[in-house]
């Protein structure tokens, strides 16, 4: 590789931690890092994903993947936070570099400010050259509050700074058309719509969080971003610069050709989703078209405990997802304004609006590229 690249790995705990013994694997670190130094000794700047914290923390509190509760895990992720940054600092020092830790939580992707702060932390540790070790605050997140797996974070890590590559690495050499243990399964070496293959990726690790389901979302929301997602074993030497010059297989994941500018990108691609709206059949097909505000008058119902400038999910009357944008108004604001179709906004608000909910500026039309959400239960899918 001769051009400079932003590459993210991101490391699953079953590679990270012993799963007996629920202590670093200092065998794998050593090669995957020393790996890292290859890549960056050719100019790519290099950022890791890492799970582990909980996985090493679960022993010091006397707790198992299968025993663990919420605080268990949380408490594990205290402890075990230390173990895993003093493990890649003891390695990295090996290899000459510093390693810095960043610790993050779904706010910091899903609100645009905070989003715009951690990318300047990062790319300021990457002009310094340090390594920085990105990973969720498990200690202070909860089942509501937080991303849930590595995966997507690492793809929102990937968008965030304007990645050319994110290295899944996982148990396995890649994606298959089904379960891997299916005698008749069959490798994927490429991917252009992952789509096909969501059905065929459920379950997760036993340490770990995430399965090949959410590497699948993960690499949709990298192909938005123009980034080539690659799916790979991680227990091999040079874990990385085999992936990268093709010397063994793993599963390539194309970026899309024509991908979303950054603030599209951000807007479209979420991690939960703050609140939903319904809107008629043929307000959802101008949308679909282009330069098309959605206002009051369009709304048939919402859902959420939402405030303003959070992102929206907007379906049909059939429950077909068909849009995503920035909310002008907060939940209780739009419930008002929804209910009362005869009066001014003004009157209802006590200030002065135009009653646009999204602005078009502010409003992504999903294409068939894009993986779409159920539609909330419980919602009125029309008149």
């Amino acid at each position: 590789m001769t051009q400079k690249r932003k590459i993210v790995i991101k490391i699953g705990s079953a590679l990270l931690a012993n799963q007996d013994l629920l202590t670093p694997r200092f065998g794998f670190l050593q090669r995957l890092l020393e790996d890292a130094a290859r890549l960056r000794s050719e100019g790519n700047d290099v950022i890791i994903c890492s799970s582990g914290s909980v996985a090493l923390g679960l022993r010091i509190v006397g707790e198992t993947p299968e025993t663990a509760g919420v605080s268990d895990k949380q408490a594990a992720a205290a402890c075990g936070m230390p173990l895993l940054l003093n493990a890649y600092k003891q390695v990295g020092h090996e290899y000459g570099f510093e390693i810095a830790q960043v610790l993050l939580t779904l706010g910091d992707f899903e609100d645009h400010r905070r989003f715009l702060n951690t990318r300047n932390t990062v790319h300021r540790l990457l002009e310094a050259g340090v390594v920085p070790i990105v990973n969720e605050n498990d200690s202070i997140t909860t089942e509501e509050i937080r991303v849930g797996d590595n995966d997507r974070l690492a793809a929102k890590v990937a968008q965030m700074v304007g990645a050319e590559d994110l290295i899944i690495l996982t148990g396995v050499d890649g994606l298959f058309d089904r379960n891997p243990d299916d005698p008749d399964a069959q490798f994927v070496p490429e991917v252009a719509d992952v789509g096909p293959y969501m059905e065929a990726t459920k379950g997760k690790s036993t340490l770990g969080t995430g399965g090949m389901e959410t590497k699948l979302q993960a690499a949709n929301m990298a192909q938005e971003a123009g980034c080539t997602t690659w799916i790979a074993q991680g227990e091999v030497d040079r874990p990385l610069t085999t992936v990268l010059s093709g010397e063994r297989r793993a599963t390539k994941i194309l970026p899309h050709p024509n991908p979303l500018s950054g603030w599209d990108s951000w807007i479209a691609n979420r991690l939960q989703m703050a609140g939903s709206l319904v809107v008629a059949e043929q307000i959802a097909d101008q949308i679909a078209t282009g330069d098309r505000s959605i206002c009051r008058q369009d709304v048939v119902s919402a859902d959420g405990d939402f405030t303003r400038g959070d992102v929206l999910h907007i379906y049909d009357s059939r429950g077909i997802e068909r849009a995503r944008g920035l909310s002008d108004f907060t939940s209780e604001e739009l419930r008002v304004l929804i209910n009362n179709p005869d009066t001014e906004a003004e009157q209802l608000l006590g200030y002065r609006t135009k009653g646009e909910i999204v602005r078009s500026a502010n409003l992504v039309p999903l294409e068939t590229r894009h993986l779409l959400w159920d539609v909330p239960a419980g919602f009125a899918l029309g008149k």
